[in-house]
């Protein structure tokens, strides 16, 4: 642990991250926007897994001479944020949410979303998991949603988007369709 902390101290006054990307500044880029944690759930070993692959990724590409973007994100949308704070509030279902208000229940859930940023970012330091934090983006943000919309529109207006009928899974007590992730965490 003394070894760790004296390394990890050592990066931070030494400003390696920030030595790194300002070397490659004259260089072709290659941006890497992390797939964001929700970071209303501790994260754990798999996580651990999870970042050390996306670091591979980033170090090769700086290693082989790009200039490396590393934003870190956080997802603060998704049936895992309602459910928590479900869980929390003691509801069972979408009537609860209703008589509560609706409203009121957004505003838990986005209190909710940055209950154990801090503990990621801790764990992202200590595996050398370099991110840059002072520009980081929130789904939950104007712009975020505002760039997912005209993106939207983009598509629309090329033709890429298409409308059809697929069988889809779906969480009756819920109320909505299931994403594969969802799925699979039961």
């Amino acid at each position: 642990d003394a070894l760790e902390q004296d390394l990890l101290g050592r990066w931070r006054e030494e400003g390696l991250f920030a030595a790194v990307q300002a070397r490659g500044a004259d260089r072709p880029g290659f941006v890497f926007y992390e797939g964001p944690p929700t970071a209303n759930g501790r994260p754990g070993i798999h996580h651990v897994f999870a970042r050390t692959i996306k670091d591979l990724i980033c170090r090769y590409q700086a290693m082989n001479g790009k200039r490396v973007t590393r934003i870190a994100g956080w997802d603060t949308h998704g049936l895992p944020v309602e459910l928590e704070v479900e869980k929390q509030l003691g509801f069972t279902g979408k009537r609860d949410i209703e008589a509560y208000g609706v409203d009121r229940f957004a505003e838990a859930c986005l209190a909710s979303v940055f209950t154990y940023r801090d503990e990621w970012v801790q764990l992202s330091e200590r595996i050398g998991y370099w991110l840059d934090y002072d520009r980081a983006y929130y789904t939950c943000s104007r712009d975020y949603v505002e760039s997912v919309w005209a993106l939207l529109k983009r598509l629309h207006e090329r033709q890429m988007l298409v409308r059809g009928h697929r069988v889809l899974p779906y969480c009756p007590r819920c109320g909505t369709v299931l994403s594969s992730h969802e799925l699979a965490l039961g």
